[in-house]
């Protein structure tokens, strides 16, 4: 199943709108392009609404937020809902800042979104309507860890179910839901945090999966996630002596651009529940 996920993205090449984060821009859109498919970014508000028209889904990530890029996600989201596209959101750091929070609890509530992508302190948030978080990573009593893995589990099926959106919540174990059906999923490395926007180019990865894939989303969620940790498992093991996270950060790319369906299937490592 995630072999015919990612073989459907190189087949099908989705056009995908990333309202995203300036920060890391310039990776998320070297990851969709690695992947096979095809990167637009725009946030200004008089230019959204014609460049979401012309592709077929939108990648939303509030790392960076703005009053005009906010005006941006909203009319992008609003165009996308009206030719049936699939939205990610990316809340990222919601719970530290009122905007942040305030901005992707206003976007799950006036877009139908397809997915929502975040660390569990982020999915915390919206699931609460409001919450804290340390900056933008995972608070470290909120972390999924095997002794909290079957709560966790039981979180993400419902919230998934009460927002009729596919979450997908990463961090050491990563889980995937659509309130039916949760992933289970242990690929990736943990120098990976230690590279900015492995979390938002996961964001970018999944939206060009979900689009190819538009009768099998949550399986192409969980597919682009086995994905970005299998390449960091490869992008890891190629490091040498003297190599350090800007390097890393090449090689994750790398390895996605030399992924097919087969090595994904074959690497991934998760269960269902």
């Amino acid at each position: 199943m995630l072999k015919e996920c990612f073989d459907n993205v190189r087949k099908s090449v989705p056009l995908v709108h990333n309202i995203t984060n300036y920060v890391t821009v310039n990776d998320v859109a070297n990851i969709i392009l690695a992947c096979g498919a095809s990167p637009i970014m725009s946030d200004e508000p008089d230019d959204v609404t014609d460049i979401t028209s012309i592709c077929s889904s939108l990648n939303i990530n509030i790392g960076t937020l703005h009053k005009s890029s906010i005006e941006a996600m909203y009319l992008a989201g609003k165009r996308a809902n009206e030719l049936g596209h699939p939205i990610l959101l990316d809340p990222v750091g919601a719970g530290a800042s009122a905007l942040r929070t305030n901005t992707a609890v206003g976007l799950m509530e006036q877009l139908q979104l397809t997915v929502i992508r975040g660390n569990i302190s982020e999915i915390k948030t919206l699931a609460n309507g409001n919450g804290t978080t340390k900056g933008v990573d995972a608070d470290v009593t909120d972390k999924v860890t095997d002794d909290t893995l079957d709560e966790a589990i039981l979180f993400v099926k419902k919230f998934a179910a009460q927002s009729k959106t596919i979450i997908a919540v990463t961090g050491a174990i990563d889980l995937v839901s659509d309130g039916t059906r949760c992933y289970v999923i242990r690929n990736g490395r943990p120098e990976m945090g230690q590279i900015t926007g492995t979390g938002c180019q996961l964001s970018g990865l999944m939206t060009a999966f979900v689009a190819a894939n538009p009768s099998n989303q949550l399986d192409a969620a969980a597919a682009a996630v086995c994905a970005m940790g299998l390449a960091g498992e490869i992008g890891y093991s190629h490091m040498k002596d003297g190599d350090g996270n800007s390097t890393y950060r090449n090689r994750i790319i790398d390895a996605i651009y030399n992924m097919d369906g087969d090595s994904l299937e074959k690497g991934a490592k998760y269960e269902v529940r």
